[in-house]
């Protein structure tokens, strides 16, 4: 099977798994239009993203890869902080300079001590393995803000807070951890098999993500809730309930 080769005609055949969830939002009151904005906007994205890469891929320049990353990490840090609004602009910087400490260092580690990447911005690598990194330390992050937030409104110390929110914010990662080889094929071990890559090769590659993934969401969230700490502590108990936008 050729995973490079899929003509856009052929991803219709996905309609029969997606229109039945929109038809049951619609039958459930529950509107199937923002799923449906949100599939089209999916697409629309991708393929922006799909030309993007392409000319990035080609340009093969260490400064362009810096800037995509930055923005990256600037839009992973407004989104990490969406489960406490109200706190988000005062807890911003702190966010940001711990995901890309944190992101950088793990990056560095990966591409240039295990899969010693020539030249060192090579798009190709870290731009995917960027995104995965902070994709994950990002939810890490909104998951134990959620958390310790709402346990701060409870009365909790800010010592149990912070355990508890760093506990619910491992729990997804964890759960794919012990989940992996038994239930589920990950998406680049996947990726890989489908393109001719030996299995062999694949599971060193996934081996990889994983704990790349686990120590830098483990690492970020450590070092946000360490460092919010006086923001938190001192705000947080005060919030009102409310819907996260």
């Amino acid at each position: 099977m050729d995973a490079q080769q899929i003509p856009w005609l052929r991803l219709a055949w996905l309609l029969p798994v997606i229109v039945p969830v929109l038809v049951g939002l619609y039958r459930w009151n529950l509107g199937p239009g923002t799923a449906l904005r949100a599939m089209v906007m999916m697409v629309l994205r991708l393929i922006l993203l799909g030309y993007g890469l392409v000319y990035i891929f080609e340009a093969q320049n260490g400064l362009i890869v810096v800037l995509v990353l930055a923005v990256m990490l600037a839009a992973a840090s407004w989104i990490g902080l969406r489960t406490a609004p109200r706190l988000r602009w005062r807890l911003l910087p702190r966010a940001f300079v711990v995901l890309t400490g944190v992101g950088a260092f793990t990056l560095a580690l990966v591409t240039q001590g295990v899969l010693r990447t020539q030249p060192w911005f090579r798009p190709q690598v870290l731009i995917p393995l960027g995104g995965m990194i902070f994709a994950n330390s990002m939810n890490a992050l909104s998951l134990a803000l959620d958390r310790t937030v709402a346990e701060l409104r409870r009365g909790e110390s800010y010592a149990s807070a912070r355990r508890l929110g760093f506990h619910a914010a491992l729990i997804p990662i964890l759960n794919a951890l012990m989940s992996v080889g038994l239930v589920s094929l990950p998406g680049m071990m996947t990726g890989q098999i489908l393109s001719g890559v030996s299995p062999l090769i694949a599971v060193r590659y996934q081996i990889l993500v994983m704990g790349m993934i686990f120590g830098a969401a483990g690492l970020s969230v450590m070092a946000f809730l360490l460092w919010a700490e006086p923001q938190l502590a001192a705000v947080a108990p005060t919030l009102p309930q409310e819907a996260s936008p």
